[in-house]
């Protein structure tokens, strides 16, 4: 049985955060949906907030502290992306921006990715479409058609807006699996085994 593996990316403040509450209904629908469909999935779910100091302290000497380097490898390890930001002016959060440009910008190539987002009015649910699509478009990855933004009246909501945030959670969860099903273009290659001088010395004699 082929594995899948995603990362979620929370950029919520506040504990709890109305960004990762979405990101976790988000997961949580495409890892059942993925098991439906006969994958094994792991889920590593990173708080961007843990790692603020990190985030800012890369930007100077130029390389990452032991935490952030390895949720930086994770990402690059994942199948797909499960990004959610809360709203600030108009766009994604800075954290959220931060942790997204100490990454190498080729590291997102063809991964599959879902967008979420929250914010306090609905006049805010274009942020999906105007600020984080194009982030994600530059980086060159496949989004799932559907973004998810959610604002206060979602929660505890049965019908938000026409279509509740469960349908909306499920049917954007379903094209994001959509993307992983099949050879994946965005996983990273296995690095190659480094062998001894010894060994590669002795297998050109052998050669010869």
């Amino acid at each position: 049985m082929e594995t899948r593996r995603i990362t979620v990316l929370s950029a919520g403040l506040g504990v709890p955060s109305s960004s990762r509450l979405l990101a976790d209904q988000l997961a949580a629908s495409a890892e059942r949906q993925l098991a439906a469909a006969g994958y094994d999935v792991t889920v590593d779910v990173v708080e961007l907030r843990d790692l603020a100091v990190d985030i800012a302290n890369n930007f100077v000497p130029g390389y990452a502290a032991p935490r952030l380097a390895d949720v930086i490898a994770g990402v690059e390890a994942s199948d797909g992306i499960i990004a959610v930001t809360p709203v600030f002016s108009a766009s994604f959060s800075g954290l959220f921006k931060s942790f997204i440009d100490v990454l190498d910008p080729k590291s997102l190539d063809g991964k599959a990715v879902l967008l979420g987002a929250t914010g306090g009015t609905d006049r805010h649910q274009m942020v999906l479409d105007y600020a984080m699509r194009p982030l994600f478009s530059y980086l060159r990855t496949r989004m799932a058609a559907t973004g998810v933004f959610a604002g206060p009246q979602d929660w505890g909501s049965v019908d938000g807006g026409g279509s509740s945030l469960g349908e909306r959670i499920n049917r954007a969860a379903g094209e994001f699996i959509r993307l992983l099903e099949g050879p994946q273009p965005g996983r990273k290659a296995a690095p190659m085994e480094s062998l001894p001088f010894e060994q590669l010395l002795a297998g050109i004699s052998g050669n010869r």
